[in-house]
């Protein structure tokens, strides 16, 4: 089986004529645009020109990031990917005269874009004027965008000394899945370590990052800095609301699965290190192994989410092994037609499948989405979950009834310490920006109050649940330095995604409106879009189903463990 992928169909290479008509053809559709707007032409004529510019730039934007991805030392692909950016500027120098022409325009008109116009519409209110509004997206990239390079590049650099032996920081937090505590323990203080010798720098990034987010968020006439996150999530104040005070309400849940896990591991109460501690023994799963297993426990739910994973192995989508000189992680994204491209960095581990599985969810998405124009498949990062949860849950709930006692374990220990980033961790990064929003406003703050701040939130976050915290989580997390607020929707993805994943479950007709939604997630606000299956986002029941199903997983370790 092919580990690496084909990028062929898309370019046979960076000089070839098919990129250079592909580069020019961009160029072309982004002046295109300038002109029918400068010209105040038809509304079909403008959203046509939209959705060139967004077909036509998703192979180039997925060829070069690829290229680069896969081998961080192609110069080429690097250069020109820089050069797309500087391209895509010109595009972004658009969007607020787009922005206020699609204000004026009637909603009932616009068809299924209605939310394209509906949104600029309120957009439209918290806009500087246009000169404002282009300066600021051409200083982003010496402002925010330098600030999170900063970040990116010093953080890629920082080393921590284990044992004798002089790590990058990724390694050292890697040794955090080891068995052995003591080798835990030693990585934890000598990451703190290594994070203190670099928080002046790392401090003086999120004080930026936040500082010009909050210039522009009054001038831009929002009530609060989460506002304009709520907007660009296509979520309301009180669906937010009720999700938070669900995940309020699973606190003691996921105390009762740390408590079962210090247990398992020996003690009363976890340590941050113990996090990531493996409980059980797994075994190893080859690639082929996990291609057949993804493939048929998909298409005992969706036959062509089983067809689009089955399709991104024979046609080579996919880049699946490590080696030197490609970044780490996974991701998908789309290439156009319906196609994805996808990294992983797989090992022979059931972790490493249910990843792929998980990406190969975005990939299904991107399948269903293209049956829309290119300008409603933007989807918003609260619903871009959706598909990848049901991927990698479907796979997990099969490999539990088929798994040894004490593979099983592992499997389901693993499944909830994922969830439990993601609602318990990510509670505590939520509260800690909120406040770090709040004390940017009168002034910068140093790296000592970061460090309470962080203390604060995981200790209301985690409660008794941990003997010893992390406060430099700060500098840890990326997200924190290239948007705002990139935490919530991870939660909302997840209990989201698990929420389907229940109706899925009671419902056997469902797999087939499941399609829809996906396609219609880019189309509909995330109320619009939920009410139109039965699902009331502002009510905390909603999310009390999706915790649901990680109370009866803390059940059945609670009943593995006894």
């Amino acid at each position: 089986m092919e580990t690496t992928w084909d990028l062929t169909p898309l370019f046979p290479g960076l000089e070839t004529p098919e990129f250079q008509r592909a580069w020019e053809g961009l160029k072309g559709r982004i002046g295109q645009l300038k002109d029918l707007l400068e010209r105040e032409a038809s509304l079909g004529e403008v959203l046509t020109a939209l959705d060139a510019i967004l077909e036509e730039s998703t192979p180039l934007w997925a060829y070069l990031y690829a290229r680069f991805s896969a081998d961080t030392s192609d110069e080429a692909a690097l250069a020109k990917f820089s050069e797309l950016e500087m391209l895509f500027l010109d595009f972004q120098r658009l969007r607020p005269r787009l922005t206020r022409y699609l204000a004026l325009q009637d909603p009932a008109e616009a068809g299924p874009y209605r939310i394209l116009v509906e949104e600029a519409k309120e957009e439209a209110l918290h806009m500087m004027p246009e000169g404002e509004e282009v300066l600021a997206a051409e200083l982003s990239l010496s402002g925010r965008q330098a600030w999170a390079k900063l970040h990116e590049n010093l953080t890629s650099q920082i080393t921590a000394v284990v044992d004798g032996e002089e790590l990058p920081i990724t390694q050292v937090r890697n040794l955090y899945f080891r068995p052995e505590e003591a080798v835990r323990k030693k990585a934890y203080e000598a990451e703190l370590r290594a994070w203190e010798r670099h928080e002046v720098p790392l401090a003086y990034a999120l004080n930026g990052v936040k500082g010009e987010a909050g210039v522009l968020n009054r001038r831009r006439g929002y009530r609060d800095d989460l506002e304009p996150t709520l907007h660009r999530n296509r979520i309301t104040r009180r669906a937010l609301g009720a999700m938070q005070e669900a995940v309020r309400e699973s606190l003691p849940l996921f105390r009762r699965y740390f408590a079962l896990k210090a247990k398992a591991l020996g003690k009363e109460r976890l340590d941050w290190w113990d996090l990531f501690a493996p409980i059980g023994q797994g075994r190893p799963w080859t690639l082929e192994e996990a291609r057949r297993f993804i493939r048929e426990k998909l298409a005992a739910f969706s036959e062509n989410a089983a067809s689009v994973a089955e399709a991104a192995f024979a046609e080579r989508w996919m880049d699946l092994l490590p080696r030197k000189g490609k970044v780490g992680g996974a991701y998908c994204m789309p290439r156009g037609g319906g196609k994805s491209l996808i990294l992983a960095n797989y090992e022979e581990s059931f972790e490493s499948l249910s990843t792929l599985a998980h990406e190969l969810g975005h990939a299904y998405h991107n399948f269903a989405l293209a049956r829309v124009p290119a300008a409603l498949r933007e989807v918003p990062m609260t619903l871009a979950e959706t598909a990848s949860i049901m991927n990698e849950t479907l796979v997990v709930e099969a490999a539990l009834k088929e798994a040894s006692p004490e593979e099983g374990l592992l499997i389901l220990d693993a499944y909830l310490q994922g969830a439990a980033q993601v609602v318990v961790d990510i509670h505590s990064r939520f509260l800690f920006e909120s406040w770090v929003f709040q004390g940017r406003k009168a002034r910068e703050l140093s790296p000592r109050e970061f460090k309470e701040l962080m203390l604060k939130a995981q200790e209301e976050a985690y409660g008794e649940a941990l003997a010893t915290r992390h406060p430099y989580m700060w500098a840890v997390k990326g997200h924190y330095y290239g948007a705002d607020f990139y935490n919530y929707p991870y939660t909302f993805g997840l209990l989201f995604g698990l929420a389907v994943y229940g109706e899925a479950k009671e419902d056997p007709h469902f797999a087939q409106r499941y399609e829809e939604l996906l396609a219609a997630s880019g189309m509909y606000t995330a109320r619009e879009l939920a009410l139109r299956f039965g699902f009331d986002l502002e009510s905390p029941a909603f999310w009390r189903k999706g915790l649901g199903v990680l109370a009866d997983k803390v059940a059945e370790l609670e009943r593995r463990l006894a």
